[in-house]
């Protein structure tokens, strides 16, 4: 019989948590606020709020499903294996809207700054140079990455902590409204909860972080333990960080409606609250999150694609392979980098469009695995099981099964078409390749 290829385990909760931070971007909510502060009228700390508590009972849904199954592959394995390969599959096909244009996300945004910075440079360039460094690294090893990343992180808490000190201080100062305590950017005449789950919808992929730790549970020493706690203090980490720093931004400028350009209203808030120097220093915070999210979201890929492979769900022979020194799904590694190259020519806000439908669909699934593994098949059905393993997913599943509905018919309608392909593909291979099954496969 021939042995399952597996990955090595290296990682520990530190390391863990400093990956899913990056996939998360400590600075993703500068580039998010301007349209967010819009679309719900000055409340983005309000839907901030909504959002973490969704994400914490899916967290939690998490958790559950790296004890049952310690292994890469995130939703795509808990699904597989706790309601059916079927369905597994279909949640690894949603979920690689995220992980397949994320890091084509992070390269053209990179690609956007450093050609206004130098505009004679082609921005094909750019994007080459990221993606055969980005690629490069993530295949010598999950370990490499994660040293680098460490350092990344570093450096966007410190430019998010300055930035957070110019406002204090601008706001002790009377900047903007003056008020260093206020409930206004939680609750105000003008709020209005359809526009704040709207917010909460577009913020929910803030978090993606959490998700990523799960692909990296193969990896992991002693995962059943440290990848839930990893997964936790992602969201509750990022949680505070966002709820503060979007606090802030409304309260030194409350007239969001004024914004230049809501794409950037981080740059002008900088601009506004530390003049040239913080405008500058947020700037190369920027740069630096491009670079630990492109390391963080091609790992995840990479691993998403090699658990679909290893089971069979896409070709094996490519999918499921692991180079026998590096002890890296290569492959995958390498496609992902090619796939990004895409970033020179796509546009931003349709890539975008894509993420959104995944996630929430693999985010939905993870919550009826808890369900599916432990109430429906393994009968822990006492009163306090069914608060853990029923009624906590189910309350996770209904808040996303919200937030979807939520979210633009623009996005519902590409998702629903990624959707669609992937069911040809698979009723296309399971018809004309008999060597195309599943087999489900005990926990380790």
């Amino acid at each position: 019989m021939e042995k399952e290829q597996q990955l090595r385990r290296t990682l520990t909760l530190v390391p863990l948590l400093v990956i899913g931070l990056a996939y998360m971007d400590p600075l993703v909510v500068f580039d998010s606020y301007g349209i967010v502060a819009q679309l719900t009228k000055g409340h983005v700390a309000a839907a901030y709020l909504f959002t973490i508590v969704a994400l914490l009972l899916t967290a939690y849904s998490y958790g559950k499903m790296v004890q049952a199954y310690p292994k890469a592959g995130s939703a795509y394995t808990y699904a597989y294996h706790s309601l059916h390969p079927h369905v597994g599959f279909v949640a690894g096909w949603t979920l690689l809207l995220d992980y397949l244009f994320l890091p084509m996300v992070n390269f053209a945004i990179g690609m956007a700054y450093l050609s206004a910075a130098f505009p004679d440079v082609s921005p094909f360039v750019w994007v080459l140079i990221l993606a055969i460094s980005i690629t490069t690294i993530n295949a010598f090893g999950i370990q490499l990455t994660a040293n680098i990343t460490s350092l990344l992180v570093t450096f966007q808490i410190i430019v998010a902590c300055v930035f957070a000190y110019f406002m204090v201080v601008g706001l002790q100062n009377g900047l903007g409204t003056g008020e260093l305590l206020s409930p206004l950017p939680f609750f105000s005449p003008s709020f209005e909860f359809t526009t704040v789950f709207t917010g909460a919808s577009i913020l929910c992929f803030s978090f993606l972080g959490f998700d990523a730790v799960s692909t990296l549970s193969e990896e992991t020493k002693n995962p059943e333990k440290t990848v839930p706690r990893a997964i936790m203090l992602v969201v509750l980490v990022g949680g505070v960080l966002f709820v503060s720093i979007s606090y802030l931004m409304q309260q030194v400028y409350p007239h969001f409606q004024q914004f230049q350009s809501a794409d950037s209203a981080s740059l002008e808030i900088a601009l506004y609250a530390g003049g040239a120097f913080l405008h500058a220093f947020f700037l190369a915070g920027t740069m630096v999150a491009v670079v630990s999210s492109s390391l963080s979201s091609h790992a995840s890929a990479a691993r998403i694609l090699f658990a679909m492979g290893r089971d069979n769900a896409l070709p094996k022979r490519f999918f499921g392979y692991v180079h026998p020194r590096l002890k890296t799904p290569l492959f995958n590694v390498l496609l992902i980098g090619v796939i990004s190259l895409t970033a020179a020519f796509g546009e931003l806000e349709i890539i975008y469009s894509f993420i959104s439908f995944g996630a929430l669909i693999g985010f939905t699934s993870v919550n009826a695995s808890v369900i599916g593994h432990y109430f429906i098949r393994e009968r822990k059905r006492s009163l306090l099981d069914m608060i853990r393993f029923l009624f906590i997913p189910s309350l996770g599943a209904s808040f996303c099964l919200w937030l979807l509905a939520s979210i633009d018919q623009h996005a519902l309608f590409i998702g629903s078409t990624w959707l669609t392909l992937g069911l040809i593909y698979y009723i296309f291979r399971r018809r004309h390749n008999p060597d195309f099954s599943f087999h489900i496969r005990d926990k380790e």
